[in-house]
């Protein structure tokens, strides 16, 4: 029988350690099974073919136009987050999602000591993306894409992909993406909140009756009071939002 706290909301069964280890002994199979499951499906994704890209293709970083080779910082191998932007639209209104994923991104060192390195393209203007990160205080190398290398790069995906690039040489080669869930792994708070009693509290997850659920997967999830949540510790510590815009003009697009 679950068991009800004091404000009257359920909680889990009570039970005594060694049920309660048993329990957990047994999911751990599972869990294992799980990552295993997805230790071949890396190595099946290390195994796949790959579709070669311009190098030259222009990127705008701090100090003007950057070829995509350069990016590299001379590794062989490159992780590329693209991150949405809503031109115009003051900081409140930016992507909840993107800003979710890239606020997670600090320590580059792990990736850079296997020969990886790591950047986000972002989809608007450089000055205006720029003071966003500035804003946030995201230590990533950023670039944003200009409009004429939108096809190059994104190809008729969308912003919010996740994107594995390798070097050789002169050349440059697309071997992996993913959005959508696939780009759960930016976010280890997700990972973490999956271990909690009360999961995500999502209203899609499979959770028992009763168990809290308040958000939905539009976007709701990122955002508090309005803004992206990461965004209120930014404002609480001082830090000035204001992105040289008006969104008089740019209505805001949906985020995907």
């Amino acid at each position: 029988m679950a068991e009800t706290s004091a404000t009257g909301h359920p909680l889990p069964q009570v039970a005594d350690r060694r049920t309660w280890q048993a329990r957990i002994d047994e999911l751990r199979v599972k869990e294992k099974a799980h990552t295993r499951a997805g230790d071949a499906l890396a190595a099946e994704r290390r195994r796949l073919p790959m579709v070669e890209v311009d190098p030259l293709t222009p990127l705008t970083g701090a100090d003007g136009p950057v070829p995509l080779i350069d990016v590299f910082g001379g590794r062989s191998q490159l992780i590329a987050y693209f991150q949405m932007w809503h031109t115009g639209r003051p900081a409140a209104e930016q992507c909840e999602g993107c800003t979710f994923s890239t606020t997670h991104i600090n320590e580059l060192s792990y990736l850079h000591s296997r020969d990886v390195g790591y950047a986000t393209f972002c989809q608007g203007p450089y000055e205006e993306s720029s003071r966003y990160r500035d804003f946030m205080g995201w230590t990533v190398p950023w670039y944003s894409v200009p409009r004429d290398s939108v096809d190059r790069l994104v190809a008729d995906r969308h912003f919010g992909i996740l994107v594995a690039y390798l070097r050789d040489g002169d050349k440059v080669y697309e071997t992996y993406w993913t959005t959508g869930r696939g780009n759960e792994l930016m976010a280890p708070s997700y990972g973490l909140l999956d271990l909690t009693v009360h999961g995500r509290q999502e209203f899609w997850e499979d959770s028992p009756e009763g168990w809290p659920q308040r958000w939905d997967s539009r976007g709701g999830q990122f955002r508090t009071d309005g803004r992206p949540t990461a965004q209120w510790s930014r404002i609480e510590a001082g830090r000035d939002d204001d992105l040289g815009t008006s969104s008089d003009d740019h209505p805001r697009p949906h985020c995907h």
